[in-house]
Parts: C-alpha cells; sequence; structure tokens
C-alpha cells in the first residue's frame, strides 16, 4: 500500500512539473522581458507652458504633478487653459522660483481651480501684494509652505527628484531679516530635475551673480545638464560663459512672450547658445514645448513653428 501511495504522489509531482511548464513562458525571453519592464523608469514629461512672458513649467512623473512658477497675472486664464488641456486637475507641489508677478501671477487661479499639495519657495518674504495675497490664501487652505535653500532635494515621484542649488543657506537667513533690500531676480531658486541619466536646469530669473555663487559654492561639482531652462527669459544678464561652460548644456528652453517689451531672448545669449551648437525652443515661436525622457534620452516637440 505504501509503495502504491509513493507512485501515486511521484505521478501527481510529474503532472504538475508537466504542466507548470507548460504554462510557463517559452524561451524565457517573455519573463526577463517582464522583470525589465518592471525595473525601468517610468517617462518623465517636462512642459513649458505657452503663458507670453511668464513662467510656467509643467513636470509630470506618472506619480506626482509639479509646476514650476504660474505665468504673469494677465496670462492667468491661459495658464487655466493650458493645465485643463494637460489634464491637470491636481498639482502636488507648486515650486516658486522668486516672487515676481510674471512667475507667481497664476497663483489664485491654482488655488481657486485646482487641488493645490504644498507649495515651496525661495523662503524669503516678500511686500508683494500678490505674494500676500497667495500667503494668505494658502493658510485659509491649511496648505503648508516651505522655503527651499542649497543642499535640499525633492523627491517628485517615480525616481525624478529636484536638486535646490540655490539660494544658500546664508542668503536665506540675511533675507529673512527686517530692512534687507532684496535682489529677487538673484534670489532665484535653481534646481536640477534628475532622472536617470536625464539632467535639466531650471534657473528661475537667476543672472551673472547667482551663477557665480553657485560656481563658487561647488567648485568641482558635476552640474552638467543636457537642457537648460533658459535664465530671465534669455535675457543678456543671463547665460553667462562660465555657467554654460560648466553646464554643456545641448539643448535651451526660452519662455517669452511675442513681441515683448525687453527684446527677450536677447541676441547676445542667443549667440552664446548657438556657439555651443544649442538647439534653441521658444514658447513665443514654439508655442508649449514638450520634452520627454525615459531616463537615458528625451525627445522635444513643439507646437508650431521651426527650431534654432
Amino acid at each position: 500500500m505504501r509503495m502504491k501511495m509513493g507512485t501515486l504522489l511521484g505521478a501527481l509531482l510529474l503532472l504538475t512539473v508537466f504542466f507548470a511548464g507548460c504554462s510557463a513562458p517559452t524561451g524565457g525571453q517573455t519573463s526577463a522581458g517582464s522583470q525589465a519592464a518592471q525595473s525601468q523608469p517610468a517617462k518623465l514629461t517636462v512642459k513649458m507652458l505657452d503663458v507670453g512672458q511668464g513662467d510656467a513649467i509643467l513636470i509630470e512623473t506618472g506619480e506626482q504633478t509639479v509646476l514650476v512658477d504660474t505665468s504673469d497675472l494677465d496670462e492667468r486664464e491661459k495658464l487655466k487653459a493650458e493645465l485643463k488641456e494637460a489634464g491637470v486637475t491636481k498639482i502636488d507641489k507648486v515650486i516658486l522660483t522668486h516672487p515676481h508677478a510674471d512667475h507667481i501671477g497664476g497663483m489664485d487661479v491654482l488655488l481657486a481651480d485646482f487641488k493645490v499639495g504644498e507649495v515651496y519657495d525661495n523662503g524669503m518674504p516678500s511686500t508683494s501684494k500678490i505674494y500676500i495675497r497667495y500667503m494668505k490664501e494658502l493658510k485659509n487652505q491649511g496648505i503648508k509652505r516651505h522655503g527651499l535653500k542649497a543642499g535640499e532635494v525633492l523627491e517628485l515621484g517615480g525616481g525624478a527628484v529636484f536638486k535646490v542649488l540655490a539660494p544658500a543657506e546664508e542668503l536665506v537667513a540675511k533675507g529673512t531679516k527686517q530692512g534687507y533690500k532684496h535682489d529677487p531676480n538673484n534670489e532665484s531658486v535653481i534646481g536640477q530635475l534628475v532622472f536617470g541619466d536625464f539632467k535639466m536646469m531650471f534657473t528661475g530669473d537667476a543672472e551673472g551673480p547667482e551663477e557665480k555663487e553657485v560656481l563658487a559654492a561647488m567648485p568641482g561639482a558635476d552640474l552638467r545638464s543636457q537642457v537648460l531652462k533658459a535664465g530671465h527669459h534669455g535675457s543678456k544678464t543671463s547665460s553667462s560663459k562660465e555657467w554654460l561652460r560648466a553646464l554643456e548644456p545641448e539643448t535651451g528652453l526660452i519662455s517669452c512672450g511675442e513681441g515683448n517689451d525687453y527684446g527677450h531672448p536677447h541676441k547676445e545669449t542667443l549667440k552664446k547658445y548657438q556657439a555651443l551648437k544649442m538647439k534653441v525652443y521658444e514658447t513665443d515661436k514654439n508655442g508649449t514645448i514638450t520634452l520627454i525622457s525615459d531616463g537615458k534620452s528625451y525627445e522635444v516637440k513643439v507646437e508650431k513653428g521651426e527650431v534654432q
């Protein structure tokens, strides 16, 4: 009886192994492919929204939706339309580089029409009426606000991070003291978006002095970034030769309004980009600019026009 039972169990075991083998992926390639697909990072999408002379850059990681700056006051409805066209209903993080109207002007629209998770800025107070108004609304809605400083890292989900390079902690300390004379452009949040091997530098309206401070504070640091969000809408006061030499960008994105009163982007800046053989995209000529990366390579798509 024991022998028969043993024989029966052995037969059942062989049948189990046989049918398991029949249901398994053939050749092992499908199984390996599935494992590779699971380990691959999700795609990163960055949209420089066409909002006139202001800045508004949408980052989508698959896990979070992040907005860097919120356009100008007179472009609020355009910002709203651009976000809705992108299918945005919730913004997990809003990063405000500095309190000029063309960067924080759309905050009232965001807080009224979208669900906002947290707000980050340069950590310094401002007398701007727009700034005061949205700070009150943050308090009313119970939304957390954080001041950023160099050395901090924001997790954006999906393997993407935003490494803060400026403002320096010492500058933030000075900027919170009463009577301090502010230079908002050169107090901009500068940060490097990192997603696998892909890197993009965000600069707000940082000009030569702040670029120089970052380079001095991080001697020998690897700041190389394939993509540069042009500082100060492509102004000649930004994108110094030293800064470009450290970043070695191959692509430049410029947010500016068509026929703007400032003449942005300036010819001097474009010549520097041309000398580096950079591909340059402008919202005034190309509309909303969409960049997609898989963490290794990236591609850029435009709504209209040609690329310089």
